[in-house]
């Protein structure tokens, strides 16, 4: 509705107004005033509520005067850092009649913490400049080493921030040194001794990797990292560096300067070493792996030498000897069944011969009855041999006896 709309209806100057009439009117005066619609206020922020809608209605407040403030849902899930009761914050937005409660209220869509606005302004102009001197390219990155013997840190020895850090390398990688190099992290001697550390860490000790940390805040406590010398010594640093500063939403130049960005500084430990139970798991994992591999090879291997086993058992002289010694020993219980067999034959032949001859023997003649005449040394075979008067032995079986022949019958 335009504004010419909005007036149409108020009544002449003589009628009176009825409150709804004059609510829109201021509102129609107020929301035709460009500056008004497009402004930022700096206060406290004050009574601060967010109802099950998720729309923010707060108070922004000075020593002198407060002003009514309301932030539509959509734009508050937009907010990296919503504002507390407290808080010093710069609010953009318009400003209006809530017509119905006849207040002017500023509809924010925007807040950020008081004096931002420069601060980050400077933020851009020291960012953009170190970009193009390349202090922010990638292949000025160094790795961190995967497990570190020495950490230096720099950060406040006070902190809570150190005690995050030093718990947290203590639980994940206790094998770990670590050096601190104390530092204040705000303030306006926060820069100088933040690189008076970088440079003692590099100087002295040389650890394997630098956490250069701080807890959260606002911007302008978190400004140190935002420093120019700092970014400078990040980047020189010999030792690689991983910056831990505030919160996961907050960015410094020494984030887009260091080897590596942790969101917050435990996070900065955490990234600085393993974690010795994961390492006890790949550890063991390895163990039973390579346990499996070389059981695998001596399976192979026996199965090998199994193999080559019996192949020179096949082709062994031990094995040629054994076949010959078995052979010689077959040949042997063939020879010796030759003989027996032959001796037997022997045997059998002799005692056939045996028979022979004591069929042919005199004696066995004689025991038949039979006698040997012999006259002189000539056996008596025919008459014809002896004459009368002739001496004869007589041979019988038991004996012999001499007789003479007293007759001969030619």
């Amino acid at each position: 509705m335009c504004m010419e709309e909005q007036l149409s209806f108020i009544p002449q100057p003589a009628s009176s107004y009825t409150v709804f009439e004059l609510n829109s009117y201021l509102r129609a005066l107020i929301e035709s005033d460009s500056q008004l619609q497009d402004i930022w206020v700096k206060g406290e922020v004050s009574n601060l509520s967010i109802p099950k809608s998720g729309h923010m209605y707060f108070t922004l407040k000075d020593a002198q005067a407060s002003l009514r403030c309301v932030m539509w849902r959509n734009q508050v899930l937009r907010l990296a850092n919503p504002p507390q009761d407290g808080s010093a914050v710069e609010v953009h937005g318009s400003i209006s009649v809530y017509e119905a409660g006849g207040q002017y209220q500023l509809y924010a869509d925007q807040i950020r913490p008081a004096g931002e606005g420069l601060l980050y302004q400077e933020f851009i102009r020291l960012k953009n400049k170190l970009e193009a001197e390349g202090l922010f390219d990638e292949d000025h990155k160094r790795p961190i080493p995967p497990a570190p013997s020495v950490i230096g840190v720099v950060t406040s020895p006070t902190g809570a921030a150190i005690r995050d850090i030093i718990n947290t390398l203590s639980r994940r990688y206790p094998l770990v040194r670590v050096v601190v190099a104390p530092a204040a992290v705000q303030g306006e001697a926060a820069p100088l001794e933040i690189v008076r550390a970088i440079e003692l860490l590099n100087q002295f000790i040389q650890p394997d990797v630098m956490l250069v940390c701080r807890g959260g805040g606002s911007i302008e406590d978190l400004w140190a990292f935002n420093d120019e010398s700092v970014a400078r010594a990040i980047y020189h640093s010999p030792t690689p560096v991983i910056s831990g500063v505030g919160h996961e939403t907050d960015f410094t130049i020494a984030d887009f300067t260091a080897d590596l960005r942790a969101p917050t500084p435990t996070a900065a430990a955490e990234l600085a070493v393993p974690d010795q139970f994961e390492l006890r798991g790949i550890l063991l994992e390895r163990f039973q792996s390579l346990g499996r591999a070389a059981s695998e090879i001596l399976d192979e291997k026996h199965w090998n030498l199994t193999q080559t086993h019996n192949l020179l058992q096949r082709f062994s002289p031990s094995a040629r000897l054994a076949s010959a010694r078995q052979r010689t020993d077959e040949l042997y219980r063939q020879g010796e069944r030759a003989v027996r067999y032959q001796i037997q034959l022997a045997r059998t032949q002799n005692q056939g011969q045996f028979q022979q001859l004591a069929a042919l023997n005199p004696n066995g003649v004689l025991q038949r009855g039979y006698a040997v005449v012999t006259s002189g040394e000539t056996l008596v075979k025919s008459k014809s041999d002896v004459h009368s008067g002739d001496g004869l032995k007589i041979q019988v079986s038991d004996g012999a006896f001499h007789a003479e022949v007293t007759e001969n019958g030619e």
